[in-house]
């Protein structure tokens, strides 16, 4: 039971768990992919009032410490759905159901599409959404970047150090963003400006050989085509959908999805809050978001010391530390950490002091079977595996004995306490954003986790022929983890399901053989390949 529980640690999210801890209500936000949301991906921020600069990462760190410190509860989890209609509400996650007197939804918002012919055929062969995910991949090639905002001109920077010539293409007649953010491309002398301009048309073989654009002022059009041999690359950045599809439509929402809110934040339904992204609103930025973050928060308190006092609850729910305890807190870590900078290894002080909630969820022993080969990455995964099972005893590993079965070493596999495979395998060291997939992986074999919904666990069941399922993924993409996921979740209810996440950067074999440009990529059975991020029930789709 909580006072409140927010759906989305982007900075509204965490903004909003400062605000209710500090006024010690008991909080809970949960969040699918990363503590940060969006912004994490953002290299550099020099517009948040009192920052002079930091990255997105950062600066959300510090959120989820200060919101921590307060005492704020932090779940990976997914919301699937809600039942608002009473006074005490129920969220549905991946992990279990919620109680909660109020709820502010923050779940932000996912990039935009734009539907021109050829987009969807050549996503992930030469069309993505994701510079910091999938840059990597267009080294030394051409490479288009659609869009005017802040995103479109901060990710054409960002691609500068890959490509060899970008070209920005914007439909209107100048930038949307910060002419302080617009004015450092001129710092770039491989980055081309064509304005009033949009793109029309894609086409190819298997990769991009073409594109076609239109003058919006002129009505002319023109074309780019590769070299011979060649391909190139199209970035899209024209905005963001809301991520509201999941919400339940008792809940107003404009025609495009985003949440109606008062000037409180406050939905049409009692205790239900939106902030950041998610809102109309007529600027989506970290300064927004954080606004939006504390309205909401504040707004709320009133109506859950309302219902404290109709429903006969206790004052407050927890008892969180005082303003003078959390700043001993942050004093005492900061000292820690400084200590330990040089002693941490995979695991940084604070991770370590947060996995002993994750190995409570564990019910039975799990284990970890490393099989190896001769290369530096074995190295780091046996360093990696030594660590982690020396934080707890419900975890173990073992080198595998004999042959693998697995033409791709190194790779370790999951197995049950009695030795079995779960058919989870990853395939280099699950860092960056797949850690949260690699313990979740746990919890699927070895912990108490709720069911899938009844069509999708009985669609699961039906498959009785062997499936492969090879996720390729970058540790630094944002939306690569909920794919490895949603693989991993059905092996683990079909022992006839492997599920085997690979970090591109040490199978560029992969990379070559599908021709992936970008992440996530899931393959499965050798023939069959889908680009962008998926649930299970549209890799169950993809199986039929």
């Amino acid at each position: 039971m909580y006072d409140m529980i927010i759906v989305g640690a982007g900075p509204a999210g965490l903004t909003a768990a400062i605000y209710g801890a500090r006024a010690k209500y008991r909080v809970l936000v949960l969040e699918k992919t990363e503590i940060g949301g969006q912004i994490t991906i953002t290299s550099e921020i020099v517009n948040y009032p009192g920052i002079a600069e930091c990255s997105g990462r950062e600066l959300t760190e510090q959120m989820r410490r200060q919101a921590e410190d307060f005492g704020a509860e932090f779940l990976m989890a997914e919301a699937l759905a809600m039942e608002l209609d009473k006074d005490v509400k129920t969220i549905y996650t991946t992990q279990g159901e919620y109680k909660t007197l109020g709820v502010i939804l923050a779940p932000g918002a996912n990039p935009r599409k734009l539907g021109f012919q050829g987009e969807a055929k050549f996503q992930g062969r030469g069309v993505a959404y994701c510079a910091t995910c999938d840059g990597e991949f267009f080294a030394g090639m051409d490479v288009f970047v659609i869009g005017g905002g802040f995103a479109a001109v901060e990710e054409s920077m960002f691609l500068a150090k890959y490509a060899r010539q970008i070209t920005l293409i914007v439909r209107e007649e100048d930038f949307t963003c910060a002419r302080t953010i617009s004015d450092k491309l001129k710092e770039y002398d491989k980055i081309q400006v064509i304005f009033q301009t949009e793109i029309v048309e894609t086409g190819g073989n298997e990769m991009l050989e073409y594109a076609r654009f239109r003058n919006n002022e002129t009505g002319e059009e023109w074309q780019y085509h590769a070299k011979p041999g060649e391909t190139f690359g199209i970035f899209v950045f024209a905005g963001y959908v809301p991520n509201t599809e999941w919400i339940e439509s008792s809940i107003e929402r404009d025609e495009q999805g985003y949440l109606i809110t008062d000037s409180n934040k406050s939905t049409n339904v009692p205790a239900v809050y939106g902030a950041g992204d998610v809102c109309i609103k007529n600027l989506r930025q970290v300064v927004t978001a954080v606004s939006d973050g504390a309205m909401a928060a504040t707004s709320l308190e009133k109506d859950v010391a309302a219902l404290h006092k109709k429903l006969s609850l206790p004052s407050f729910v927890t008892e969180n530390s005082s303003e003078e305890e959390v700043r001993e807190k942050i004093s005492k870590k900061k000292e820690k950490n400084t200590a330990q900078d040089q002693e941490d290894g995979f695991f940084t002080s604070e991770l370590k002091e947060q996995l002993p909630q994750i190995f409570e969820k564990l019910k039975k022993r799990v284990g970890l079977r490393l099989w190896l080969d001769d290369s530096g990455l074995s190295g780091e995964m046996v360093g990696f595996l030594k660590e982690f099972t020396s934080l707890t005893t419900k975890v173990f590993w073992e080198e595998g004995k004999g042959v693998s079965q697995n033409e791709f070493l190194p790779g370790m596999e999951i197995i049950t306490e009695e030795g079995s495979s779960t058919g989870i395998w990853f395939h280099g060291v699950p860092g960056g954003h797949e850690f949260n997939s690699f313990l979740l992986a746990l919890l699927y074999v070895a912990g108490e986790v709720p069911s899938l919904k009844p069509d999708v666990e009985m669609k699961i069941q039906k498959i009785t022929e062997p499936v492969n399922i090879k996720i390729l993924v970058s540790l630094s993409c944002t939306m690569c983890p909920e794919t490895v996921r949603s693989a991993q979740r059905i092996a683990s209810k079909n022992t006839m399901v492997t599920a085997e996440m690979f970090d591109l950067s040490h199978f560029p074999k992969l990379k070559e053989q599908y021709k992936v440009m970008s992440v996530p990529c899931a393959v499965i059975n050798d023939n069959q390949v889908l680009f962008g991020k998926k649930s299970p029930e549209e890799i169950l789709q993809a199986l039929s």
